[in-house]
């Protein structure tokens, strides 16, 4: 008897610890846990496993209206990026610093005229939208479109005569401020941000108009680079980015005018951490604004802010200037305050980048959500896409249900539905 009760105490045990195994976790801020932390051969339906939208905000490219469908597609979705807006004032801000600071001397022709160009990565993308718009703001060439300020290629305005732009002001100083000259950096194949492009067209801009460029801006470090190396950088004109990636930052002591952090180390280390949570069952603020077991912790309103209305956290930024440029010399450098190990047992994630030659995805964020993975214990399967056609990348997930979740950047922000068709 004594042998049976010890034999039915161990199944009651088993059978309890298979039941946990299949439970949920309770609420979340920002919407309920389904609780999928089973393997991705277990009964989990593609529909309910965990997605995060990164980089690229589900949404509407002509309007910036953001894709509710998308970020609701289940109670384990979310988007990860940066604060865009944020981001792009602290950009305009850095120039017109700049601008102050080298006043007596930033008019190299004297007509009293600052002029700048301006390499616009995606007309229809909302992070090069508020780019546009932030550097502008801050330097007095916007002009209202309705309530928003026009974000539209200009074309060439040497003469002033723009509609989408004015001339010009910052205070302290005495010199207007024109556009000369802005476009979008598509290629002939369609892809956008294309650092190439902008290489040709600072040397069809400087071939026009070179002494009346004083500042060369760009909506990323990809293209600031291309017009930094083709151009500018001999010239000795400042040229300022975004993404604050390892060439760029390096180049501020040879002339390079600055960057923008946008906190990669943050949002690679979200977009895994979500998708983490979510198979764990646990909150998923956990290791974020709670800090977990091994004391995995962010700060909110300096690493980041949370937008439940949206299902989204924001990365915040930090610019990078000749004061400080060496404090960002290895952008690929885990960020301490969550750097600790995991004991979670494996999942298998699939990740795709839309542009596999994207400077940025490619020698920042990737390298970062490798070292990620690791600690967080996920194996990753990375998909580089062509950065022209959805198709390229969405006709490599065959097979959906052999992953526990996915991260999702897709190469147009309103083609949210092309991967979750897939997962329906």
């Amino acid at each position: 008897m004594k042998s049976r009760k010890v034999i039915a105490l161990g199944l009651a045990a088993a059978m309890a610890f298979s039941l946990a195994a299949c439970g949920g976790g309770k609420a979340s801020k920002g919407g309920s846990s389904s609780g999928s932390g089973k393997t991705a051969s277990g009964t989990v339906a593609n529909k309910d496993k965990p997605v995060v939208w990164y980089n690229r905000q589900p949404s509407n490219s002509s309007t910036g209206e953001l894709d509710s469908n998308a970020l609701h597609f289940n109670d384990n979705t979310y988007y990860v990026g940066f604060d865009a807006n944020q981001g792009a004032e602290l950009q305009g801000t850095m120039i017109a610093d700049y601008i102050k600071a080298h006043k007596d001397e930033i008019d190299r022709n004297g007509d009293g005229v600052i002029g700048y160009v301006l390499a616009i990565g995606d007309i229809g993308h909302n992070d090069s939208i508020a780019r546009t718009r932030g550097v502008r703001k801050a330097l007095g060439t916007a002009v209202k479109d309705g309530d928003s300020i026009d974000y539209q290629a200009v074309g060439t305005n040497t003469d002033g005569s723009a509609k989408d732009v004015q001339d010009g002001k910052v205070d302290g100083v005495d010199l207007k401020i024109r556009e000369l000259a802005s476009q979008e950096m598509k290629n002939s194949a369609g892809a956008t941000w294309d650092a190439a492009t902008a290489g040709n067209a600072i040397q069809s801009w400087s071939s026009s108009f070179g002494d009346q460029i004083d500042i060369v801006i760009s909506n990323n470090d990809g293209m600031g680079m291309s017009m930094f190396n083709a151009w500018s950088k001999e010239k000795k004109v400042p040229t300022f980015g975004y993404d604050a990636n390892s060439d760029a930052v390096a180049a501020i002591a040879d002339g390079y005018g600055g960057t923008i952090s946008q906190h990669a180390d943050v949002q690679a280390y979200l977009t895994l951490r979500v998708l983490r949570n979510a198979l764990d069952g646990v909150d998923v603020m956990t290791g974020i604004s709670k800090k977990d077991d091994a004391g995995n912790v962010l700060e909110e309103g300096k690493d980041y802010r949370y937008d439940e209305k949206e299902r989204s956290f924001y990365a915040l930024n930090l610019a990078v200037t000749a004061d400080n440029y060496q404090d960002f010399t290895d952008s690929t450098k885990v960020y301490d305050p969550v750097s600790k190990q995991l004991s979670s047992d494996k999942k298998k994630v699939w990740l795709d980048i839309y542009n596999s030659s994207d400077n940025f995805l490619g020698s920042t964020y990737q390298p970062l959500l490798q070292k990620y993975d690791d600690l967080m214990n996920l194996d990753v399967e990375y998909i580089g896409g062509d950065g022209q056609t959805e198709s390229n990348i969405t006709n490599r997930l065959g097979n959906p249900s052999q992953y526990d979740a996915f991260a999702i950047n897709m190469v147009k922000t309103d083609n949210a539905a092309s991967y979750t068709a897939l997962l329906q």
